[in-house]
């Protein structure tokens, strides 16, 4: 199976969120933070990976919100209320809301770049190419891009297993689709985590955040 080459910003690009409300979000993150310092990381790193977006070249640009929205939330995005049921189930009713070439990503990796994007959202991203994969070093993944998007590719995967991402990759090559690779990035979910991404990107507003509430940046 072989995707045609869409132009250059024929990809929907989905960020998958949550509203950043104390002891909803981040809960990982206490200790050593306190619930609502740990909500105002999750807001900081939300904040760079929608300003990260916004620079992108998209078809368009959707927040696929648990929630509502906040000051953190910019303009150029549609917002789409997330579906119910669990994480599989999530992003499958994400993917299945659009059409055409999308890629989708969390809210757990500000450390992203145009860069990292680059070759996926280029003018021959789709070229013989069916799926884009992005892995975690956790084992799950930050990154999931299908050229015609099927809700029946992610629903029914387990999520937040350190098998997740080997098992959704393989469910992409077990359907006869040609994936491609992301290079691999760390997600926020623990202090150390926080850290090491805020090392990553020291001029976010998460790195700037972390500072702030007195987490130490490993350099």
């Amino acid at each position: 199976m072989s995707a045609c080459t869409p132009p250059a910003g024929a990809t929907t690009l989905l960020v998958i969120a949550k509203e950043p409300v104390p002891g909803r979000v981040k809960t990982r993150l206490t200790p050593p933070f306190s619930p609502g310092e740990a909500a105002e990381l999750a807001a900081a790193a939300l904040e760079d990976t929608l300003r990260t977006v916004l620079t992108l070249p998209a078809a368009r640009r959707v927040l696929v919100l648990d929630g509502r929205t906040g000051p953190w939330t910019p303009q150029g995005f549609d917002v789409l209320a997330q579906s119910a049921g669990t994480l599989d189930e999530r992003i499958a009713a994400a993917f299945g809301s659009v059409a055409g070439p999308a890629l989708l990503i969390g809210m757990d990796t500000p450390q992203i770049t145009s860069a990292l994007l680059a070759t996926a959202l280029s003018p021959g991203g789709w070229d013989g190419c069916d799926a884009w994969f992005g892995p975690a070093e956790d084992g799950g993944f930050w990154a999931l891009g299908l050229a015609a998007p099927d809700p029946g590719l992610v629903r029914g995967v387990p999520m937040s297993l350190p098998g997740t991402g080997r098992i959704q990759r393989a469910r992409l090559t077990d359907a006869g689709l040609t994936v491609r690779d992301l290079p691999p990035l760390r997600d926020v979910d623990t202090a150390e985590d926080a850290r090491y991404v805020a090392a990553a990107a020291p001029h976010g507003r998460f790195a700037e955040a972390l500072t702030r509430l007195g987490g130490a940046v490993v350099r």
